[in-house]
């Protein structure tokens, strides 16, 4: 199994034409361009939501800097809309210091700082950049993609059981006030309705590819 992270061309993207959204791009994080400030208002904004129910996840008030230290850890994607980015997910390979026993396989790729900004939510941006993050597990080798969430979340547990994650695990990561819920699936390169082909050979403009 190969689990390199693939070469990174800051040019790559794919696009399509989503129903009631119009062009939607997905690409690389281009730290050149992009602002990681503009990137963790976007994931602040994200989980404000939960941290009203007081479940306060890092991404809901996390500094810049520390977007950037996580998203470096792995591979930082964007959906872009309008030339505007309105959706993130970091995809990392296996994690062996992780809390989490799962995350510590070594054919489990993980998701992280995933987030819609709000008024884009139930559009199938998320869908689409989870089956995704599914194409990038299954390209580098790893069996199975793994996220973790609030417990108490229940609407977002049944989002990610939609998508074909089943929980695995609860854990209770250091300097969070819930437990965790641990969900995983099996990567692969084709289904879920994703995109055909893999990150780090990402065609340009590819407009038949489905944003689900």
């Amino acid at each position: 199994m190969s689990n390199a992270r693939a070469p990174q061309r800051l040019d790559e993207r794919i696009a399509c034409i989503q129903p009631g959204i119009g062009r939607l791009v997905l690409r690389r994080f281009d730290a050149r361009h992009d602002s990681w400030e503009a990137l963790t208002r976007l994931l602040n904004r994200a989980f404000a939501r939960l941290a009203a129910l007081g479940l306060h996840c890092l991404c809901a008030d996390q500094s810049a800097n520390i977007t950037r230290e996580r998203a470096l850890a792995g591979d930082c994607f964007v959906a872009v809309c309008n030339g505007r980015i309105v959706g993130t997910l970091t995809v990392k390979g296996r994690d062996s210091h992780s809390q989490c026993e799962h995350y510590r396989q070594r054919g489990v790729a993980s998701v992280h700082q995933f987030g819609i900004e709000p008024k884009w939510q139930s559009r199938g941006i998320g869908r689409a950049l989870l089956a995704f993050a599914g194409h990038w597990a299954a390209a580098r080798g790893y069996t199975q993609i793994a996220l973790d969430t609030p417990f108490p979340a229940d609407h977002l547990i049944a989002f990610y059981r939609a998508q074909g994650f089943s929980l695995v695990d609860v854990v209770r990561f250091a300097g969070r006030g819930y437990d965790s819920a641990v969900l995983s699936k099996a990567a692969a390169l084709h289904g879920g309705g994703g995109f055909p082909h893999a990150p780090g050979a990402l065609p340009h403009a590819l407009g038949a590819s489905p944003f689900l």
